[in-house]
């Protein structure tokens, strides 16, 4: 089968469309045939090298297929079955899966649709519904609103009937409202800590002085959740609010979930971009990737 293997850690150049074995069935794992999967921020972080392991390497973390081999101890699913997962090494035309991490696809969803939702999609939900535990009135501050995670995580807020707040540059403050955000921040021109106040949670997807500035616009006693870096834990204690870094952990439940919500058309990835199965495309599409301003989600499809 073919797949795009790094023999190397660099640049986009080091992305190389190569054969290599078929991945070998398990009892307890299937094995899907790719038909989407997405670009996210840990695949070119991992190209370079930034989490170190093993060469050669294939990257990748979203599944959107159609199952072709079941192993004896799998009872969920079967030959056929369009599925979507959590995974790995899915720049492949064929990937083994964990079915603990997978859920089969509402007829209605399109494996392009499917392919943008388990990575960015479960950091949303851990974000917004099992750490922040957001409820009707809360006041929601999503940061960097027109990306993958930031998207996905304004629709889950309003899916709550919180009020939300969210930053993004001139040329996403149209997609912020059609997102649902009730207070759109464009922050080539405003300073949101100057135009929003007593908020209950802040999602911080950017780190660095945006998180540290965030920690103004709480309320006492409100919440700071980061997946880009460790919160200043002296001044969030001075500040009186809760703060803390977290790293995604899937779940079945969160899978499911999406994917029902999705079905209904209640939450809607922004997909910039589909692209395909080549070496070149796929280098272009790491390298759209990593200006930070690709706005939603890069799709590589297979079919």
């Amino acid at each position: 089968m073919k797949a795009i293997v790094i023999e190397a850690f660099g640049g986009v150049e080091e992305l190389q469309l190569k054969e290599v074995d078929h991945p070998v069935l398990k009892p307890n794992r299937m094995i899907v045939q790719m038909h989407a999967t997405s670009v996210n921020p840990v695949d070119t972080k991992r190209r370079k090298g930034s989490f170190g392991g093993k060469l050669p390497m294939i990257v990748g973390n979203d599944v959107a297929g159609m199952v072709t081999e079941v192993g004896e101890d799998v009872t969920e699913f079967k030959v056929g079955d369009r599925v979507m997962a959590n995974g790995a090494k899915t720049y492949a035309e064929y990937v083994s899966v964990n079915p603990e991490r997978a859920v089969k696809l509402h007829d209605s969803v399109s494996y392009e649709e499917a392919a943008a939702i388990p990575l960015t999609g479960q950091t949303a939900y851990e974000a917004i519904i099992t750490r922040g535990k957001v409820k009707e009135g809360d006041r929601v501050l999503v940061h960097a609103g027109s990306g993958g995670v930031g998207s996905l995580a304004i629709q889950l807020a309003k899916l709550k009937r919180a009020w939300v707040a969210s930053t993004a540059g001139s040329k996403n403050q149209v997609m912020l409202t059609h997102l649902g955000a009730d207070h759109p921040v464009n922050y080539e021109t405003e300073v949101f800590e100057d135009v929003l106040d007593e908020m209950d949670l802040v999602f911080d997807t950017l780190g660095g002085s945006i998180q540290k500035k965030s920690i103004a616009v709480l309320r006492q006693g409100g919440r700071l959740l980061s997946v880009a870096e460790e919160p200043d834990q002296a001044l969030a204690d001075e500040q009186g609010i809760e703060a803390s870094y977290f790293s995604m952990s899937p779940t079945k439940e969160a899978l499911e979930h999406l994917n029902e919500w999705l079905s209904k058309r209640d939450i809607r990835p922004v997909i910039t971009k589909v692209v395909p199965f080549t070496e070149k495309d796929v280098r272009e599409a790491h390298a759209l990737s990593e200006t930070g301003h690709a706005g939603g989600k890069i799709i590589i499809a297979f079919q």
